[in-house]
């Protein structure tokens, strides 16, 4: 047995080494326990942990490439850390945001989806896949995969604004007012967005107190925030309400419509968006040409249509034949804002793709054509104020604009969905009965509404060829369509209908997104966009909107020079009356059906 000095040496070196080994031990649970907790918050996947070091170099050094918005770089980077090491969940990740940067979301999505496979408790792969669904328009799934990354992590502001934004284009209301709850209760510093999408929710439940609690929680945490102005604006009409029906109530009137509604987002990110989507017509993509090619198409649309020559069957059949490819539109010409009624086809120049036609095979006025009229009518709580003058002038419209048995015409009214009040008919006391019958409540699917509208008139049965419009009175605001603009205007193109729309805007003023939308929707299908200010204007608009549908020519030619390889051809026609140049409105083209192989 060692005693004496050295014995003490020895018992404080063994208690050192004790003290630095339940040191390191100590340093590695809290190393473990700061592991386990990154894992446990699904910010990190277990599988990353067991990363080795030659891909962890990898991909740390794509990391300071993203850093500095150089995803091209950090590409190969990236795969380099997958290759070494293929269960690297954050590579795969990472490697999916660098595809979306360089526009490439089929290969962003492959990644997000691997990384979810690898481990379905990573939510940051839920969370890209729901905004990549979002920004595809695919609102069902990226909901999906938003309450899945929010079951994951669910004190996690971000992904629940988001979610917030996916329910509400769902139109389930209620659950994005009960996420946004959760929200609020956060700290989401930066986030106050989503009180607006929560305001847009609970103007369609028609819940005005909880809308004005949204709009003041976003103005009191963001003050400089680009919907601040738009809320202040609404908060301002909510209090004009309560006024005006506390004087009802203190003098024993029944409340009437002079309480002015909410709903007044025309210049919403959501409408910009819409917008921007629009790019140049020649660079549009066609998404089913090719469904022409083999149909029998009703319509008298711009869309490439062939059909038989006239002594292989009827006059005006729409049959399809491989052989001749016929274009067939309607335009209107105007001298100083006077329609011109008295044209002749000698007076007129048509440019397809640049090129005169091979041949003119038809041009007839308008009028000696059957009408097929759909009035559509925005029922949603933001044209509250004036809606019923709004109703008694389109019935004067209907009577005025149907002038013959043949014509038919049906009614429909929109909100957070389509409604058709009256359905095809002659008889002006039932098309009048069908707008007496639209009630004025909830959101706004205006493009929803409009394409929807397009296909019924153009699935109705007609032999012979016929005049297609539609007629929208609305806002041109919209928070609850899954159809985008863009594809409202293909759908327009498709069908052959024109569309006029005549805005319940009640002020003149700098032109807003709103206004924008409905210049969109009129004038890419050959319409026009009208914007009356006052009640008296309105009636006039629909007398004007009367002559303007009835003054139009119809005119069909065999393009010169035509291939049916689905690419995007201009239209473009001069007209000159007494050596005066007129305005023409026309649709501005359309896309070359495709050849299928046999």
């Amino acid at each position: 047995m060692t005693t004496g000095p050295d014995a003490m040496v020895l018992a404080d070196y063994a208690q050192m080494t004790l003290d630095q080994q339940n040191r390191e031990m100590k340093k590695n649970e809290q190393e473990q326990e700061k592991r386990k907790a990154l894992v446990n918050s699904g910010l990190v996947s277990a599988l990353d942990l067991d990363a080795p070091n030659s891909s962890i170099s990898q991909y740390n050094r794509a990391i300071v490439l993203m850093k500095e918005q150089k995803s091209k770089e950090a590409t190969p980077y990236l795969q380099k850390a997958i290759a070494h090491y293929p269960k690297f969940v954050a590579a795969h990740i990472s490697l999916g945001l660098a595809y979306l940067d360089q526009d490439d979301p089929q290969r962003a999505r492959t990644e997000f989806e691997t990384a979810a496979q690898l481990d379905d408790k990573s939510s940051s792969s839920f969370l890209n896949l729901g905004r990549l669904s979002f920004a595809e328009k695919d609102f069902s799934s990226a909901q999906k995969y938003l309450e899945k990354a929010a079951s994951l992590r669910p004190q996690d502001p971000g992904i629940l604004s988001s979610l917030v934004f996916a329910q509400n284009q769902n139109q389930q209301f209620q659950q994005a007012l009960d996420t946004a709850d959760r929200v609020h209760k956060l700290d989401h510093k930066g986030m106050a967005s989503v009180h607006y999408v929560a305001a847009v929710a609970a103007n369609s439940l028609q819940d005005s107190q909880r809308m004005e609690r949204e709009l003041n929680l976003l103005v009191t945490e963001d003050p400089s925030n680009a919907l601040a102005p738009t809320a202040r604006k609404n908060l301002a009409i909510l209090a004009h309400n309560k006024e005006v029906m506390l004087q009802a109530a203190t003098k024993g009137t029944p409340q009437t419509t002079t309480v002015t509604q909410v709903q007044t987002f025309p210049n919403s990110d959501r409408l910009k968006a819409q917008l921007s989507a629009l790019d140049d017509p020649n660079d549009r993509n066609c998404l089913t040409c090719d469904e022409v090619a083999d149909t029998t198409v009703a319509s008298s649309g711009p869309a490439p249509i062939s059909v038989p020559p006239p002594s292989a069957t009827k006059t005006h059949g729409w049959t399809l034949r491989k052989d001749v490819d016929q274009v067939a539109l309607f335009f209107a010409a105007s001298s100083h804002g006077h329609m011109v009624d008295d044209l002749r086809s000698s007076d007129i120049q048509i440019f397809d793709d640049n090129k005169p036609p091979q041949k003119v095979v038809e041009f007839v006025p308008q009028s000696r054509l059957p009408l097929r009229l759909a009035l559509l009518i925005d029922t949603s709580g933001s044209v509250h104020d004036r809606f019923s003058f709004e109703k008694r002038a389109a019935i004067k419209f209907i009577e005025d604009v149907l002038s013959s048995s043949s014509d038919l015409a049906f009614v429909a009214g929109f909100s957070n969905q389509t409604t058709v009040t009256q359905d095809f008919t002659a008889d002006q006391g039932q098309l009048a009965k069908g707008i007496e019958q639209l009630a004025n409540s909830g959101g706004t699917s205006l493009f929803d509404a409009v394409s929807s509208t397009c296909w019924k008139l153009a699935d109705y049965p007609d032999d012979d060829r016929v005049a297609r419009v539609v007629v929208v009175v609305s806002d041109g605001e919209d928070n609850s369509s899954h159809t985008t603009l863009k594809q409202a205007i293909q759908t327009e193109e498709k069908t052959g209908v024109t569309v006029y729309t005549i805005s319940t805007r009640q002020e003149a003023g700098t032109k807003t997104d709103a206004d924008k939308v409905l210049e969109a929707l009129a004038e890419s299908s050959g319409g026009e966009a009208m914007f009356p200010f006052d009640a008296l204007s309105m009636s006039n608009v629909f007398k004007e909107l009367r002559n303007r549908i009835r003054s139009r020519y119809f005119i069909a030619y065999e393009p010169s020079d035509f291939h049916p390889n689905g690419s995007y051809r201009s239209i473009r026609i001069l007209a000159r009356k007494d050596g005066k140049t007129l305005q023409v409105r026309t649709r501005k083209g359309y896309h070359a059906r495709l050849q299928k192989p046999d």
